[in-house]
Formats: structure tokens, sequence, C-alpha cells
């Protein structure tokens, strides 16, 4: 009797990222205006979906998708929490918000240098998620909406950047072929 094939958690993970990070950056860049629809796929996708895609990489294996995702889940569950603010703690201001952002950009730095053993289109998913945590971090220590809405830009790249990352793995792997090169 063979093994059952064990099925690649990345497409979730890099789903739950970039469609949560497209919609967070169109409000970052001016577009929409902040919504429940966004705190939602914050929590959803952005969370619960990478953390469950972590979760399965981690069981393959897979020590560098299994960090990135568990890591950012658990972000976006942070940041949804810091907008919804259940226990009513001192709000976060733009100061705190800016170190908070600029440690995540430090950690994505790092995740940078290991993404540089990985395909091209991981490379530019973790370059372009390091310039946006820096880019609202300035934007969040200066208080210029102006570099909140270049991150926005930056950030709206950057999760398009990992939905085709994850279409690719779909698509090329459905095929058993390259046919969305990465």
């Amino acid at each position: 009797m063979s093994q059952p094939q064990s099925s690649n958690p990345m497409p979730l993970g890099l789903l739950g990222f970039g469609m949560t990070t497209i919609m967070l950056n169109l409000h970052n860049a001016g577009v929409i205006e902040m919504n429940i629809m966004i705190a939602a796929m914050g929590f959803m996708l952005g969370g619960a979906a990478q953390i469950l895609a972590g979760i399965m990489a981690f069981r393959r294996g897979n020590t560098f998708g299994g960090t990135a995702f568990c890591a950012y889940g658990l972000f976006w569950l942070s940041l949804v929490l810091i907008w919804w603010n259940p226990l009513e703690l001192a709000l976060c201001d733009s100061n705190a918000l800016g170190f908070y952002l600029l440690i995540w950009g430090l950690f994505t730095a790092f995740m940078f240098l290991g993404s540089l053993k990985h395909n091209t289109i991981s490379k530019i998913v973790f370059g372009s998620l390091t310039m946006l945590f820096i880019l609202l971090a300035v934007g969040d220590f200066t208080q210029l909406r102006w570099i909140t809405i270049i991150a926005g830009i930056v950030g709206i790249f950057c999760g398009l950047s990992a939905f085709y990352s994850a279409v690719g793995q779909i698509v090329n792997g459905e095929f058993g072929k390259k046919v969305l090169p990465m």
C-alpha cells in the first residue's frame, strides 16, 4: 500500500498573505477606507490560513515556510487585536506602532536573506515586504501621509507577487510542468 501524497501548503499561505496584504494596502494607498472587511480578512485569511499553512509546512520539514507562515499569521492576528483592542488597553500611538512595524521589518529582512536560496518570486515577495514594513514604520514615525501612500503601493505590489506565487505553484503543480515562471 502506497503512502498518500502530501499536499503543498505553500499556496494557501501565500494566498492568505497576498490577498490580505493587497486589501490592507489599498487602504494605506488611499484607495479604500479602513473597514471590517480588512480586519476580517486579516483575522481569517491573513491569520488563520497562514498559521494552518505554517503548521503543515513544519510537518513537511519546511522550517523556512513554517516559520514564515506561522510568524506572519500571528502578525495578522496581533494587528487585528491592536485594531480591535478588546482588553481596552491604552491605544497604540503612531510611535509605538512604528516600532512594532520596524521590528517586523527587521525579522523580514532576515527572512529575505533566507529567501535568497529560493526562486525569484520568493525573493521579490520578501524584498518588497521588507521595504513595506520599513516604509510603514517611517510613515508612522514621521506622520507623513505620502510615505504611507508609497508604502501602500509597495504593499499592493508585494501582495500581488505573493498571489502570483500561489497561483504559479497551483497551476504548475496541476500541469506537472512550468506554465508560469517562478
